[in-house]
């Protein structure tokens, strides 16, 4: 049993990120699925990686480098797995005018107009409001880093589990497109919640409520568009969480 956990912490390691990790033996497809209730697990190892960057950074340059430094270190460690998502999805519902067409474009590997102004503003909003936290404490602009990256998979796993399958079976990323287990939700989201003990309630509860309203925009698009999820669709819902964490986070710092 333990055995078996592990080979599905690695599992999500391989699938989500590019860090190196041991060669997994008799490799089932299914586990894919099975290690969803992990993602937020690596969420926070990609987040404290970007933290540590970030911190590092912060001591030696402008907050607005050193959270764009952040930023990119992230994306280096996930190889954009999660903002080619949000490209993807920006592209199928804004450019297509029927469910073929619309997921005709999230196949095509080239950017259009719609993905690439979605991904400008992701990332400008992103480092914009850590570079805000920055100015206020490098520390708290660390955490809320590991916050977010944290909570953006735990709604993707919730996503998983909430939503149909919206695109062919077989071009499936997660594996198996059933909808994930209630227990792969609530490990999940166990998970995700972990890093928000770090921050007062008030920020942990803004950045927690502001996070699930913007993941649930890209869900319910993708819902009315395509009928349901895809692997890109997942994307941009962790990204948008994402967004809206460190968004909420900015606000209240600000207040």
């Amino acid at each position: 049993m333990i055995r078996r956990e592990i080979n599905l912490v690695i599992c999500a390691v391989q699938f989500l990120t590019r860090i190196p990790t041991p060669q997994l033996k008799a490799f089932d497809s299914a586990w894919i699925q099975a290690s969803a209730r992990y993602y937020p697990l690596v969420g926070m190892m990609v987040g404290a990686l970007a933290a540590a960057v970030l911190y590092g950074a912060a001591q030696i340059t402008a907050p607005l480098v050193a959270a764009i430094l952040s930023v990119a270190a992230s994306m280096a460690l996930t190889g954009c797995f999660h903002e080619d998502g949000l490209a993807d999805t920006a592209d199928g519902i804004g450019g297509g005018t029927t469910l073929e067409r619309r997921l005709e474009i999230m196949k095509d590997s080239r950017l259009g107009t719609y993905g690439a102004s979605v991904l400008f503003l992701n990332l400008t909003l992103r480092i914009a409001c850590l570079a805000a936290l920055i100015e206020v404490s490098p520390w708290l602009a660390a955490v809320a880093m590991v916050c977010a990256q944290a909570l953006g998979r735990s709604a993707a796993v919730t996503a998983m589990a909430i939503m149909p399958y919206g695109g062919n079976p077989g071009m499936a990323k997660e594996g198996n497109p059933d909808r994930t287990s209630t227990h792969n939700v609530l490990i999940a989201i166990g998970f995700g919640l972990i890093p928000f003990a770090m921050l007062s309630p008030l920020m942990a509860g803004a950045g927690m409520g502001l996070g699930l309203i913007a993941a649930i925009i890209p869900a319910w698009l993708a819902w009315k568009h395509l009928g349901g999820r895809t692997g890109d669709v997942l994307g941009a819902v962790e990204q948008a969480c994402e967004i809206g964490c460190l968004l909420a986070l900015s606000i209240v710092v600000a207040l």
